[in-house]
């Protein structure tokens, strides 16, 4: 496989470039509890003796109904909810959940969370565990922390000390190599009318380019290609990013392509609060993901790990036997269709640093430790009150071993208002792992040619 090859070659070559000065992030010592005690990622094998199972390797088997098409079946579709949190019994778990899990359930007398069976699906491949364990011992933060020395790919920090580790751990980690997939992002009225807008996008690792070359640009992490679909009057708009490592040596690299215009410009305001792509003013380009792009605005607080619950095993979410309409509703998705389970989350605050500006003033994430996704974020404005919850519907690509998402849902308290950026539901070839991609393809020259409509 052309993706894992590269991905070794990428790991040799950071074993190479870490002899002799990198700053390691833990002992020897502690990073041999990686696949030990801790899975290879860093999270904890035991459960809790409770409701937490052990982790025993993931979900490494596709079911048997599974067609290969990129349309993630249910692998368990015996599952029966266990009990709903809502506005009944809500204070008896807030401890497990975030403020912004209650405060939607307080805002809407309809807002539930349907609770599940835990299963810690989540699982990397092989060379992805291997690199990682490397990385414990070889990667650092740069004196600035806000990027990364000695990194090549995988997680870079299996067993964090900052905040910042935390939240790096997620930005870097590993997609799937290469990938292109077709979705959709809806931004629904308070009433629940909507009209998608949809999106063809690409993501290469800098390491999964078929003509990689570790001394070739060597501060960038990823590229990244969103080209507009529908509707017509934003047909053919692309957006090109050059995903840098450290982004305050050398901001993120961005070109969009009017199609109007035929015309292509570099776009400085593609990151921190910047309004994101057709978004109708309900999402920041750092909300992308749940959180993207550099870190340096803000001072990053390892809280600490605690139980909660959050959407895991989503896969009723990217059902192709389900509508958009069936998913949209007015204030929120359809809570019947999700799936919540409790699972142990690396909650990690962040806090605007003096004299710096941003929307968002305060913002709590909380990790999944089995895979180093974000699954809830809660969003606080210059007043410090409680604006906007995302949350992450996760799955598992059980055919490549990669943690994914369903779709991401940003709700507005104080508006009302929703989005929800990811959906496949309608979408031929929805996801197409292990693409070949070189990095012609991720140039500005390139833009024009992926923008005719």
């Amino acid at each position: 496989m052309n993706v894992m090859r590269n991905l070794m070659y990428g790991a040799i070559a950071s074993a190479l470039m870490t002899s002799g000065s990198a700053l390691a992030a833990v002992s020897a010592d502690e990073a041999a509890k990686l696949g030990n005690s801790l899975t290879p990622i860093g999270a904890e094998k035991a459960g809790n003796g409770n409701e937490i199972p052990a982790w025993t390797g993931g979900l490494l088997e596709a079911p048997a109904d599974y067609k290969g098409d990129g349309r993630y079946v249910d692998p368990f579709p015996g599952d029966k909810e266990l009990f709903r949190i809502d506005q009944g019994n809500v204070d008896e778990y807030a401890d497990r959940l975030s403020p912004g899990q209650v405060a939607m359930i307080k805002a809407y007398d309809d807002y539930f969370i349907p609770v599940y069976e835990t299963r810690r699906s989540g699982v990397y491949p092989e060379p992805v565990q291997a690199q990682t364990i490397e990385n414990a011992t070889a990667v650092s933060l740069v004196e600035s922390g806000n990027g990364l020395e000695n990194y090549q790919t995988a997680t870079p920090f299996p067993m964090p000390q900052s905040g910042l580790e935390a939240i790096f751990n997620h930005i870097t980690r590993y997609r799937g190599g290469s990938f292109t997939r077709n979705v959709a992002q809806v931004t629904p009225q308070p009433n629940g009318d909507y009209s998608p807008v949809k999106f063809t996008e690409s993501f290469t690792e800098r390491v999964a380019l078929k003509d990689y070359d570790p001394e070739d640009d060597p501060n960038v992490m990823f590229y990244f290609k969103q080209a507009i679909t529908a509707p017509s009057r934003l047909a053919g708009n692309v957006l090109l990013v050059h995903e840098t490592i450290n982004q305050v040596k050398e901001p993120r690299r961005a070109w969009l392509y009017n199609s109007g215009q035929r015309r292509v410009r570099r776009a400085p305001n593609v990151a921190y609060d910047g309004p994101g792509t057709a978004a109708d003013g309900q999402r920041t380009s750092d909300n992308l993901d749940l959180y993207n792009g550099a870190p340096d605005k803000y001072n990053w607080e390892l809280v600490g790990k605690k139980e909660m619950y959050i959407p895991y095993n989503s896969y009723r979410l990217a059902s192709a036997d389900l509508s958009y309409d069936d998913i949209i509703k007015p204030g929120h998705i359809d809570q019947n269709l999700a799936r919540y389970e409790l699972h142990r989350v690396w909650h990690v605050k962040a806090t605007l640093k003096d004299g710096e500006r941003h929307v968002y003033e305060v913002r709590d994430f909380y990790i999944d430790e089995d895979t180093w996704q974000i699954a809830v974020v809660d969003h606080y404005d210059g007043r410090g009150t409680l604006w906007r919850v995302a949350e992450a519907h996760a799955m598992q690509i059980y055919d490549a071993n990669i943690p994914a998402y369903a779709f991401e849902t940003l709700y507005d308290l104080l508006s009302g208002r929703y989005l929800v950026m990811g959906m496949t539901n309608e979408e031929d070839e929805p996801y197409q792992y292990d693409t070949e991609r070189s990095s012609r393809e991720y140039t500005p020259a390139a833009l024009r040619r992926a923008g005719v409509r």
